[in-house]
C-alpha cells in the first residue's frame, strides 16, 4: 500500500491542524515513527497526552508497514464503541478500510477491509475467535489506550490469548498509569532505583512537552466551594464547607451534596461556566462546552439547568450506543454550546471545540482526571485556552496542579510501616475500577446520605500549578473578573493578566482592623452565648431537654455549672459539643 495518503493526514486528525502545521508529521510524531522504523519491533508503546495526535501517528505507520508488506491485515481496539466508528472514519482517509460493525457472532467481515476495529469487552467475550483471526493473516494490532488491558485479570489474559500471535503490535496510551496493579499486557516493566516495577514507554511525549510545542491548550482550572448541608443515614444534619480540612466520609459527603442538582451549588458553578464559554465564544465562535456527571439521573437534571439557563437545547450523551455515538458527531461538527455526559465519554472522544468543562462528577483517581481533562485541552489555533469547573476538594485540586507531571504504571506498591499507603491504593480500586469500565454506565448506587441544601462560592484560580484570586461571592463583579477572561490568551500573557486581577482584588478588599480589646467578662459572656447556641440546636436536632445535653457536656469534659466555668472550660465544651454534631463522641 502507498503511503501518500497517510503523507498528508494532519497531524491533528481527525481533525485540521494547529496553526503553522502543513501536511507534515509533527515533530514528535516523525520521531517516533523514525525509532520504530529503526528498532523494527515486535511490540512498541507510545505514549503521548490527549490531543497530541496518536490517531495519526499510529495510521501513518499502520500504511508504512503495509506498504512494505510486513503486515497484510489490520485490528484495531479501542475502549468503546463510539471509538471503533471514529477510528474507522480515520482509517479510511487513508484508504485502510476498517470493519467498525464486526461481531463476535458472525465472525466474518467483507474481504474489502483491511481489518477491523473492536473494544476490549469484546475481545474478552470471545478471545479464542480472534486469535484465529490474528493467526490467519500477519496482523498489526493497535491497542488503544492499552491501560485498558489491566481493568481485570480475565480481559488482561484474553487480550494475550487473542493477540500473541500478531506480527506487530502497537500500544497507544495518554494516560499509562493506574492505580491498580494488574500489569497491561504487551507493555514492558522495569525496575527503578526502589525496587518499583514501573512501565516503561518506547516513546513518550508528555503534556508539559506538548504544551511547550503549542500543540495542546494551556488550562484554567476554576475552583468553587460553599457550604453543604446533608442528613445522615443515622439521622444526623451535618454541615460544613466544601474546601475545608474534612475527614474523608464528610468530605465524599459535603462533595456529593455539591453535586446534587436540586441544591443551588451546581445551578450556580453552571451558570458561572456558561458565562466563561460566552467570553470563549467572542474569540472562538464555535467553542463547546461538556459536563461531566456521575451517573444518568445527574445528566438528565443537569442538561434541564443548562437548558432553562442558555434557553438552548443541550446534547445529552448517556450510554454508550450507537444513538450516543450519532449525537457525540452531530455535536462535534455543529456549534451549539452544551453537551452533557456519563463519565464514560471522558476518554478518547475528539470533539476539539471543547473549550470549557464542568467536572461534575465524584470519580476521583489521577487516571480519570487526566483523562477528563483531555477531553479540553486539543489546540485548533494559537491562544486558545481550556477552562474547567471544578469542586474544591483537596485531592481534585492536587491532580489539577500534577497536570503535567508525568506517571508511569507501577506493579508494585512503596509499602510504610503504618500500612498508610496499602490503605490510600485500596481506597481507589473501587473508584478506577467504575471509571475504567466501558460497558454502559447505570445510575450509581443510592447513597447513604440524604443532600439537604448546598450553595456555591468562587474560591480561586489554578493555572500552571499557581493560584490566583480570593473567595468571592458567586454573581460577584470579583467572579466575573476571572470569568470573564479573554477567550484567546498566550499563556504568559494570561499568567500576567491573573497576577494583575489577583493585585486588584487585594487593593479592593479593606484592611482588617485592628480589634479592640475586651473585658474578660463580655469574651465570657459571648462564649456562653455561643454554647448555649449549639445546646439548643442539638437538643432540638436530638429531641432532648437542653438541661440534659449541659450534663452531658459537664460529664464529658469535667468542671462545674456553665456558671461557674471558666472560659476556658467553656471553649472546651464548644469544642466537644461541634464534634457530636459530625458524629464524634
Amino acid at each position: 500500500m502507498s503511503t501518500a495518503a497517510a503523507s498528508h493526514l494532519s497531524p491533528a486528525f481527525p481533525e485540521r491542524a494547529a496553526w503553522g502545521t502543513a501536511s507534515k508529521l509533527r515533530a514528535w510524531q516523525q520521531a517516533a515513527l523514525s525509532s520504530y522504523l529503526e528498532q523494527d519491533p515486535r511490540d512498541f508503546l507510545a505514549v503521548a497526552t490527549p490531543g497530541a495526535g496518536k490517531t495519526t501517528y499510529a495510521l501513518r505507520l499502520a500504511t508504512e508497514l503495509l506498504g512494505r508488506g510486513t503486515i497484510s491485515a489490520v485490528t484495531i481496539v479501542a475502549p468503546t464503541e463510539h471509538l471503533k466508528t471514529q477510528w474507522a472514519e480515520a482509517a479510511a482517509r487513508v484508504g485502510i478500510h476498517i470493519d467498525p460493525k464486526f461481531s463476535n457472532s458472525s465472525a466474518r467481515h467483507s474481504s474489502e477491509y483491511h481489518g477491523v476495529a473492536l473494544t476490549y469487552a469484546q475481545v474478552a467475550s470471545r478471545p479464542s475467535l480472534h486469535r484465529t483471526r490474528t493467526e490467519s493473516a500477519s496482523t498489526l494490532v493497535i491497542l488503544d489506550e492499552i491501560h485498558h488491558g489491566g481493568d481485570n485479570l480475565s480481559w488482561g489474559d484474553a487480550i494475550r490469548e487473542a493477540f500473541e500471535p500478531a506480527t506487530r503490535r502497537l500500544a497507544l496510551t495518554g494516560t499509562p498509569f493506574r492505580s491498580d496493579t494488574s500489569p497491561i499486557p504487551f507493555v514492558t516493566y522495569a525496575e527503578d532505583r526502589d525496587g518499583i516495577r514501573r512501565s516503561s514507554a518506547d516513546y513518550t511525549y508528555g503534556y508539559a512537552e506538548a504544551l511547550r510545542d503549542g500543540v495542546v491548550r494551556p488550562v484554567l482550572f476554576l475552583a468553587y466551594g460553599g457550604a453543604m448541608r446533608w442528613r445522615t443515614k443515622a439521622g444526623d444534619e451535618i454541615a460544613a464547607r466544601l474546601g475545608e480540612m474534612l475527614t474523608k466520609d464528610a468530605m465524599a459527603h459535603a462533595w456529593r451534596t455539591a453535586l446534587d442538582p436540586k441544591g443551588e451549588w451546581i445551578p450556580s458553578v453552571l451558570a458561572a461556566a456558561d458565562k466563561r464559554l460566552t467570553e470563549v465564544r467572542r474569540g472562538v465562535p464555535d467553542a463547546g462546552g461538556l459536563v461531566i456527571a456521575s451517573n444518568q439521573t445527574s445528566a438528565r437534571a443537569y442538561a434541564k439547568i443548562l437548558e432553562s439557563i442558555t434557553g438552548e437545547k443541550v446534547t445529552t450523551v448517556l450510554s454508550d450506543d450507537a444513538g450516543s455515538s450519532e449525537r457525540i458527531e452531530e455535536y462535534a461538527a455543529g456549534d451549539s454550546r452544551w453537551m452533557v455526559a456519563v463519565r464514560m465519554v471522558s476518554e478518547g472522544v475528539d470533539v476539539p471545540r471543547l473549550c470549557v468543562g464542568v467536572y461534575a462528577t465524584s470519580t476521583s483517581t489521577p487516571l480519570f482526571f487526566a483523562q477528563a481533562v483531555g477531553r479540553f485541552v486539543r489546540a485548533r489555533r494559537r491562544g486558545e485556552t481550556a477552562s474547567v469547573f471544578l469542586p474544591s476538594v483537596p485531592v481534585i485540586l492536587e491532580h489539577a496542579a500534577r497536570l503535567e507531571d508525568e506517571r508511569d504504571h507501577a506493579l508494585d506498591r512503596p509499602q510504610k510501616d503504618d500500612g498508610s499507603a496499602a490503605a490510600m491504593w485500596a481506597e481507589e480500586d473501587a473508584l478506577l475500577e467504575a471509571a475504567n469500565r466501558t460497558t454502559r454506565t447505570p445510575d450509581i448506587e443510592q447513597l447513604t446520605f440524604e443532600a439537604l441544601e448546598s450553595d456555591a462560592e468562587f474560591d480561586h484560580v489554578l493555572f500552571d500549578a499557581k493560584q490566583f484570586g480570593l473567595n468571592a461571592v458567586v454573581g460577584s463583579d470579583e467572579e466575573q473578573e476571572y470569568l470573564g477572561l479573554p477567550g484567546l490568551l498566550e499563556p504568559d500573557q494570561m499568567a500576567v493578566l491573573l497576577h494583575e486581577r489577583q493585585t486588584a482584588q487585594h487593593g479592593r478588599r479593606p484592611k482588617a482592623a485592628e480589634p479592640a480589646p475586651v473585658s474578660a467578662h463580655r469574651a465570657l459572656a459571648a462564649q456562653r452565648k455561643e454554647l448555649n447556641k449549639l445546646v439548643a440546636a442539638y437538643a432540638r436536632k436530638n429531641n432532648a431537654p437542653h438541661g440534659v445535653v449541659h450534663n452531658d457536656l459537664r460529664r464529658a469534659c469535667g468542671g462545674p455549672s456553665l456558671e461557674e466555668a471558666t472560659s476556658e472550660q467553656v471553649t472546651a465544651r464548644i469544642d466537644k459539643i461541634r464534634a457530636w454534631f459530625v458524629g464524634r463522641r
